[in-house]
Order: C-alpha cells, then sequence, then structure tokens
C-alpha cells in the first residue's frame, strides 16, 4: 500500500459540492468512481477541505491509500483521462504514511470573487457574485474585518446542519482589495464552518454598501447574534484556493498557477 496526494481544480458549478451526498453527484463520487475503474476496488478519498455545492476549488488537496504498480506521480495522468472536463489532477505525488490531506494541513485558503461592474462579464459570471447596485467602499469592508483576526468564536457565521462541536476557528489573515472591478476577498484560516466564508462576505457586503455600519458587523459576530446573519452570498463566486503545509508537498506547481490571471492582477 501506498499514499498518494493529489492537487485538483474543479469547477463546482453542477456539483453537489466536494464530499458523496446521498442526493446529487460530487466530486467526491466522481473521483472515487475513476479510481474504482483503475483498481478494481473500492479507494476512499480525503481532501483538505469540504467545499459546498456550487463552490469552485483551484487547488484542493486529496489523498488515499493504494495497492498499485502504477507509480505515484503518474496518478495524474492516468485519472485525467477518466475525469470529466470540470475536474482536473494537477499533480499527484506519493506521500509519507502519516501525512494527511485534511490534519496535516496548516491552514486553508479561501478567495470570493466580487464583480462590482455596472454590466455582467459572461467570462466570469460562473466565478463571481454580480453585486452592481451600489459600489461597494471595500476599504469599509476591509476596516471592519481586520478584528476578526486570531482565535475567535464564530458561531454567528456557522450555517444551521454543522456537525462541528464547537464554532471556534482561528483566521491567520483576511485580506480584501479592489482590482478594478473586481473586490476580491481572501481569508486564511486553520479551519472553517458551514457556510462561514459566504456568510462573512455576505455581512461585510452589506458594510460596503453602507446598509450597516463596522460596528454592527463587528457586534453580530462577537455577540454571537447568529438571528441578525441572514444575507449569504451565493455560492459560485466562492474557490478554494489551496491548503498550505509545512513542507511543500506539491513541486510542479506554482501557487500563481491557482487561479485564472485575470482574476488575480495586482494580487500579491
Amino acid at each position: 500500500m501506498k499514499r498518494v496526494a493529489l492537487l485538483i481544480q474543479y469547477d463546482g458549478s453542477n456539483y453537489s459540492g466536494w464530499q458523496r451526498q446521498k442526493n446529487g453527484i460530487t466530486v467526491q463520487e466522481i473521483l472515487e468512481n475513476a479510481l474504482l475503474e483503475i483498481t478494481n476496488h473500492v479507494v476512499k478519498t480525503f481532501a483538505a477541505g469540504r467545499t459546498d455545492s456550487g463552490v469552485h476549488a483551484s487547488g484542493q488537496v486529496v489523498h488515499f491509500d493504494i495497492d498499485s504498480v502504477i507509480p505515484g506521480n503518474r496518478f495524474s495522468d492516468v485519472l485525467n483521462n477518466l475525469l470529466p472536463s470540470t475536474i482536473r489532477i494537477l499533480e499527484s505525488v506519493e506521500v509519507k504514511d502519516s501525512w494527511h490531506a485534511c490534519y496535516s494541513a496548516t491552514y486553508r485558503h479561501y478567495r470570493y470573487v466580487i464583480n462590482n461592474g455596472k454590466f455582467p462579464n459572461l467570462f466570469i459570471n460562473k466565478w463571481s457574485w454580480h453585486k452592481y447596485q451600489k459600489v461597494l467602499d471595500e476599504v469599509l469592508m476591509s476596516n471592519a474585518s481586520k478584528g476578526m483576526q486570531g482565535e475567535h468564536d464564530f458561531f454567528a457565521f456557522q450555517k444551521s446542519g454543522s456537525n462541528r462541536t464547537t464554532s471556534i476557528t482561528k483566521i491567520k489573515n483576511i485580506d480584501i482589495k479592489r482590482v478594478e472591478d473586481l473586490v476580491l476577498v481572501d481569508i486564511k484560516a486553520s479551519g472553517f464552518l458551514y457556510g462561514m466564508v459566504r456568510l462573512i462576505v455576505g455581512q461585510l457586503v452589506l458594510v460596503g454598501e453602507k446598509k450597516i455600519t463596522p460596528e454592527i458587523f463587528t457586534d453580530r459576530w462577537v455577540n454571537k447574534k447568529k438571528n441578525d446573519v441572514k444575507e449569504s452570498a451565493p455560492a459560485k463566486g466562492l474557490c478554494f484556493i489551496n491548503a498550505v503545509y509545512q513542507e511543500n508537498v506539491f513541486k510542479k506547481i506554482n501557487k500563481n498557477d491557482f487561479f485564472p490571471i485575470f482574476l488575480i492582477k495586482g494580487s500579491s
């Protein structure tokens, strides 16, 4: 048996998220079916993060244990021949048995893209939220988010249905900036609650539109006023950028290859 790690991109538009579901096709199901076709055995996969229905991934990380003569670095080619065009393996490598896609990650990085232009853009419509009624004040949004960095209880930003035992998690960094008509919200954290990023973005947009003040935004999450957090950003604007590990597992892919360049120009 050997442990293989995969770096995966997928367009989540028509999938019911990463994790297998009773009703709906998921990325995990498609991938595990491809592994079954290769090995004739059921292979269980483990991901760095569970993306919800309609959410994309530019650098999802997955691992599995397998008894196969195929070298670890060849699984990318073999799987890409079987997978649909909406799922691509960027790289595959053999890793230590002790390495885990989820538990070995130090933090995860999500990006939410808002198109704040007057007109929709067909080329990025599947990957962004067209919020055009008002010009967003990204500086106000950024200032409102600063107090969230560090370890806090984010109960207000957790959708119902979560099976987590605690709503405490640590946000490493939040970066909000405008690149022409695009407002990019980048959040890096040790872990994310169910629906957390979309709820945060939904509330920050209210701040950017000056419908609520930064003080009201802060009061809602600090004092766990979940009933006041009603607005959630749509799934299509959210992308799991990548997971970061102490050791660089994947060697071929540069971090700037994770996301379309026209959506990250001007970013560091």
